[in-house]
């Protein structure tokens, strides 16, 4: 959610914060802030709004100093207004601090603070910290910190300056990413790498309770009582360009277009000599052959793929298998035993309800499968085994390729362990291995309708509400392109089974709601057919996601949007590009921010 940027060194701090600021926009944010020390006095700027108005502010007036803490802020405490945005201060304007995450008795700590005299300026739970720090700055600053953070309750990760020791920035995790980057005379911290690329690639990830000193030339870590922790370097292994949008307008509409790649790379690593290899997994097949029962938790768009999950567990490989929202999961005493294998789906890795079930579920000792795209991430540290999607970077706050990628990867598993239980027989593996080998080519023959989609959309991005159907495992993609559309272009839509439109949801439908009805040739294709029916019966606008060659709807369906044949459990993988295609070009109409949309965050850091 807040993105966080922090940089000692040499080069003076501005531009480097803005830089690494503009590389963690995708996060979401509303304000935007930075702090640097010159000559022994914090100098802090503030703008409500896109950073671009923080960048105009510092050209008319730059800011000076060779150290320095930035920050965006997705209100959670407090209107996005300038005085909430970070960095928050203490009583003496001697001490910035910069939050990701929620301080969860901060009312308690507030009250306390100020029956002792400290004065309070924002609405904003972070600005308790550095309040507490002053508070305790009779020992030095890292001593301080610790003991401040220890008064802290929720999930957070934080960076601090303070005048009385300009050379340093001090750094706490418990819950929210921060990762050190190492550098020649110069170190960085961040709460995500594209921030820090390509000033450095040597990083440090820092775990939950862990605290980092950094100056320009040495990086300490320690836990909160002080005991040093050797940490490991890593190199980060990221191609610049895939963090920049290239010929496109959008990062949205860039990642939707690299899905076929992004599959075929998937396909290429996955696939050898007709054997599914998932060497990541780290669960051996003596483990996997006795699971009776899979819950799979996960949030917003992961939580779509989960459900397409569910159709293949239980119909390829016979395992019963539940689908939880993660905020909720943990909420209702899930009932787990040896058999049981949680799936944990998160396109970032750090989505903190996922993590939460992650915990919820290892204390009572089920083992931990990760579905991740980020392999450093929180959730793949903190998971028995893991298997990165392959995707890339995401920019887009809107999942598009990770949910395609997250598809294929999970359909991939369902097979590795039907043939592990013996259910599906090489000949029958090898056909499913071929016929999802098809689906790259069939996204490109969708993506080369995208001027049928642009038509669609400019005959109805006026419309105020749409309604999407689907059935069977195009059930949850009818839900995906719900959440789509209303992400990026603000439009009230709902998806719904089409078999329940006439337990309710049927008296919406007029001559004004467009109905997108997803409608592949499948088993279920007839009751589908009689579902489209019904809501023309009602004078409904139908939007069809059709099979090629389908006559029967083209004679009935105000659109169609067609998708080549393929098999037809696997169809949900070709027919989120179109939903996705659709909910782009309805934005760019209406002139929204695709990559941005507003109050929305593309890695979700609180529960």
């Amino acid at each position: 959610m807040c993105g966080i940027i922090g940089y000692v060194g040499n080069k003076y701090v501005d531009s480097v914060l803005l830089v690494g600021l503009e590389r963690l926009e995708y996060r979401g944010y509303d304000s935007a802030g930075i702090a640097t020390i010159l000559e022994g006095e914090l100098d802090i700027r503030k703008k409500e709004g896109q950073l671009k108005k923080l960048a105009e502010s510092l050209n008319l007036k730059p800011l000076g100093g060779n150290i320095g803490i930035g920050h965006t802020r997705w209100a959670t405490h407090g209107e996005p207004t300038e005085i909430n945005a970070h960095p928050h201060t203490d009583c003496k304007k001697q001490i910035a601090v910069v939050h990701n995450g929620i301080i969860e008795n901060y009312q308690d700590l507030k009250e306390n603070l100020i029956k002792e005299g400290h004065v309070f300026e924002s609405e904003t739970d972070t600005e308790v910290i550095p309040h507490l720090i002053e508070k305790f700055m009779d020992a030095n600053l890292e001593k301080a910190v610790c003991r401040a953070v220890k008064e802290l309750k929720g999930a957070y990760a934080i960076c601090v300056l303070s005048e009385k020791e300009p050379d340093k920035i001090i750094c706490v995790k418990l819950g929210g990413p921060l990762i050190i980057g190492l550098g020649n005379g110069e170190n960085f911290v961040a709460s995500d790498i594209p921030a820090i690329l390509p000033l450095t690639r040597k990083v440090m990830y820092l775990k939950d309770n862990e605290i980092a000193v950094i100056t320009k030339d040495k990086v300490k870590v320690m836990n909160l009582e002080g005991k040093i922790i050797e940490k490991k370097v890593e190199t980060v292994d990221i191609e610049i360009s895939r963090l920049d949008k290239g010929n496109y307008d959008y990062f949205m509409l860039k990642e939707i277009n690299e899905q076929p790649r992004v599959i075929e790379k998937i396909l290429h690593e996955r696939i050898k000599n007709s054997k599914i290899i998932l060497d990541e997994m780290n669960l051996d097949k003596q483990y996997l052959a006795k699971v009776k029962r899979i819950i799979i938790q996960a949030c917003g768009t992961s939580w779509h793929a989960g459900m397409v999950a569910k159709y293949w567990l239980e119909k390829y490989a016979h395992i019963h298998t539940e689908v939880d929202v993660s905020s909720e999961f943990r909420y209702r005493n899930p009932i787990a035993e040896g058999d049981t294998l949680m799936l944990a789906i998160s396109q970032s890795g750090e989505t903190a309800d996922t993590l939460a079930g992650i915990r919820e579920g290892k204390s009572k000792f089920v083992k931990v499968l990760s579905i991740v795209n980020v392999t450093s991430s929180t959730i793949a540290r903190e998971s028995d085994g893991i298997l990165p999607i392959m995707a890339g970077p995401e920019i887009g706050v809107a999942s598009t390729k990770a949910y395609t990628a997250q598809l294929t990867t999970l359909y991939l598993f369902t097979l590795y362990l039907a043939k592990l239980n013996y259910i599906l027989t090489e000949e029958n593996l090898e056909n499913k291995i071929e016929k999802l080998k098809q689906i790259p080519d069939a996204i490109d023959k969708v993506l080369k309708k995208q001027d049928i989609i642009l038509k669609c959309a400019e005959k109805y991005y006026q419309k105020r509400d749409f309604i999407f159907l689907g059935r069977g495992v195009n059930y949850p993609n009818a839900l995906e392109g719900t959440l789509k559309l209303k992400e990026i272009s603000y439009i009230h839509a709902t998806g719904y089974p089409a078999g329940e439109i006439k337990h309710g949801p049927i008296s919406l439908i007029n001559q004004d709601m467009p109905v997108v009805c997803l409608i592949p040739k499948d088993e279920l294709y007839d009751k589908m057919l009689n579902n489209v029916q019904e809501v023309i019966a009602r004078k409904g606008i139908v939007i069809a996601i059709a099979t090629e060659g389908d006559k029967k709807i083209a004679e009935i369906a105000s659109d169609v949007i067609y998708i080549p044949a393929c098999q037809e459990d696997i169809t949900p993988i070709v027919t989120a590009v179109p939903l996705q295609l659709l909910a782009y070009h309805v934005a760019v109409k209406l002139g929204c921010d695709v990559d941005k949309p507003r109050n929305l965050a593309k890695s979700v850091t609180v529960e």
